[in-house]
């Protein structure tokens, strides 16, 4: 492993196995910016690396006997909370993915990355910026989508008042409103206005807002 240089992002890299470490660690030694100032074989190893090289951030395999990755990211928050973690990983499960987030990861990859990809991503995730790998991506939007409830309707409005809010909540100006209701733009106005003062709502965006959060699109 390379000195750390000053301005180096000091790395920590744990995974189960010894080959897979040792090559990622390897390929991170050789990108500029970056220098790998330990490896670790589980979790709890991870951690204490952490913790007695200061690292800034850890590269952390998911599921590693002797103490699993996400528990190692609890346990690494806690203890040294300026440290980032970063799951790399051949797992991108839904549940995985999950419990890596609120455990506090900064990011979920998957192995096949690059070695190119993975340093710019480890540059980017110091920045601030969650990294992910777009099948992790798709799996945690997936995984965090409300189940589509039914459209909760204003009993206050009318029928036509109710058509009126839902094009509002897509976006729709008047102009567009009347010509999808065959109505006339100053027709439109004036539902406008009345679905406003039965609401108790500022201005169009606001019943925009309205509309989005009761399912009326």
């Amino acid at each position: 492993m390379e000195d750390e240089g000053a301005q180096s992002i000091r790395v920590v890299v744990a995974d189960d196995q010894r080959l897979v470490r040792e090559s990622i660690a390897a390929l991170l030694d050789l990108q500029e910016g970056i220098a790998v100032v330990g490896t670790a074989a589980d979790g709890r190893e991870a951690v204490e690396a952490a913790v007695e090289t200061g690292a800034d951030l850890v590269l952390m395999d998911v599921r590693m006997p002797g103490g699993d990755g996400i528990a190692a990211t609890r346990a690494l928050r806690e203890r040294r909370p300026e440290c980032l973690v970063v799951m790399l990983t051949t797992f991108d499960d839904q549940d995985s993915i999950v419990e890596a987030m609120r455990a506090g990861a900064r990011g979920y990859l998957l192995k096949d990355r690059p070695s190119q990809d993975l340093a710019d991503a480890i540059r980017t995730a110091c920045t601030g910026v969650v990294q992910f790998d777009p099948a992790a991506a798709a799996s945690l939007t997936a995984a965090l989508a409300p189940a589509r409830a039914e459209p909760q309707l204003p009993d206050r409005l009318s029928d036509r008042e109710v058509d009126v809010l839902r094009l509002l909540g897509a976006g729709a100006t008047n102009r567009e409103i009347a010509a999808r209701l065959y109505l006339s733009e100053g027709t439109v106005k004036n539902h406008v206005s009345r679905i406003l003062a039965r609401l108790g709502l500022r201005d169009r965006t606001q019943a925009a807002i309205y509309a989005r959060d009761r399912g009326l699109r």
